[in-house]
């Protein structure tokens, strides 16, 4: 479903707009923070904190739970990670701190995720939410069902 032909160069991109972020940001971007958004971005899919802290462990010593999930919570509320709810997943973000118009489309056979972005749905969704006269703090659209590689092997 993501047609990647350089993925090296889309870590090194990851890498470098989180760097950027951070600095812009006065906020340090350790090492820890920088090998779990590296390993968010291995290989396209959501990725499970558990995943991640495994293969953190080969990388750095005695690593614990807490430390990749205080990781993983300042990437996504810096915009840098999706958190995925529907399978307690991540996914890195292609185009950080510009969440408003994202939703996913997961596919359910290979399991990976593709962001999407529409101004006229993230409008729809906000004009309903302001008919309702509901505060909207924060969306992620998740729509589950086959990609075309599935669907058409």
């Amino acid at each position: 479903m993501h047609n990647c032909t350089a993925h090296n160069d889309c870590i090194a991109t990851a890498l470098a707009e989180a760097e950027s972020i951070c600095a812009a940001r006065d906020l340090r971007f350790t090492d820890i923070r920088r090998n779990v958004l590296e390993l968010v971005w291995t290989n396209h899919g959501p990725i499970k904190a558990y995943d991640i802290l495994k293969r953190l462990d080969s990388r750095i010593a005695a690593i614990k739970p807490p430390t990749v999930y205080r990781a993983l919570d300042f990437l996504v509320e810096n915009g840098l990670v999706h958190k995925l709810d529907s399978l307690n997943a991540f996914a890195g973000c292609s185009h950080p701190l510009k969440h408003s118009e994202c939703y996913f489309l997961i596919c359910e056979s290979c399991g990976e995720a593709k962001e999407c972005c529409n101004a006229d749905l993230s409008e729809l969704i906000l004009r309903i939410a302001r008919e309702i006269k509901f505060q909207v703090h924060h969306t992620t659209l998740e729509i589950s069902g086959e990609c075309e590689e599935c669907h058409n092997p």
